[in-house]
């Protein structure tokens, strides 16, 4: 018990290291909820493009880039995109490493957030678009009114879901040398060589944070569940 508070204090307490955990939560809320802010309007259109192609055949050219767009970014890991976007996108460029994770976890993110609207959409039943007609409504009014209120309810859920999926993903930030949560438990590492005691703590601060995300989630899950008698 004595040794474990040694740990502790050398860990945490001497010169304030505590602060680097702190820091670098800071850091991972404000890249993931930026970037799933960036990924729910990024997916909500590219979506809306497919959508509008599979069900009228209009939209050709942006629903052929939306493809290649989604068949590269699920097709390459997000590691891999987030250090070509700082190292050779913005290689030249001197510009916020905090900016760069929110781009490009956003982007990631708005390639499966697009397939989660699609098929919130798609799971509408078509005679919903002809109610849509019958009173009188072109295919935008439609979408905005009838389809989407319906199809964003049946899709919140695994929104949130993806909103969790993107907190654990920004723990590679430091890839880019950004100070986030995962880089801060590795600094009091490689202060202190000691990294059980910083690497427990920061595998713990994720486990609660998703924790907490998924019984929120399921709270909204049954709340809809139960709005729906």
């Amino acid at each position: 018990m004595q040794e474990l508070k040694k740990e502790f204090i050398l860990n945490f307490i001497e010169d304030n290291r505590w602060k680097y955990i702190v820091d670098g939560l800071k850091i991972t809320l404000i890249v993931t909820i930026f970037a799933v802010l960036i990924g729910v309007l990024l997916g909500f259109l590219i979506a809306i493009v497919r959508t509008t192609h599979d069900k009228t055949g209009k939209l050709k050219i942006l629903n052929a880039i939306c493809r290649v767009y989604l068949t590269v970014i699920r097709g390459t890991p997000v590691v891999v995109q987030l250090m070509i976007i700082y190292f050779i996108i913005f290689g030249s460029v001197d510009i916020s490493k905090v900016l760069v994770a929110i781009i490009a976890f956003g982007i990631n993110s708005g390639a499966y957030v697009a397939e989660i609207f699609r098929s919130g959409i798609m799971s509408i039943d078509n005679g919903q678009f002809e109610a849509g007609r019958s009173l009188g409504f072109n295919y935008a009014q439609t979408m905005m009114y009838i389809i989407m209120p319906q199809a964003f309810k049946n899709v919140l859920p695994t929104l949130c879901n993806e909103f969790i999926s993107l907190l654990k993903e920004t723990s590679v930030s430091g890839y880019i040398a950004l100070q986030d949560l995962t880089k801060g438990g590795d600094i009091i590492r490689s202060r202190t060589y000691d990294a059980f005691m910083p690497l427990i703590a920061v595998a713990l601060i994720y486990l609660a944070m998703v924790m907490i995300f998924t019984k929120l989630v399921s709270l909204l899950e049954r709340r809809l569940r139960n709005s729906d008698h």
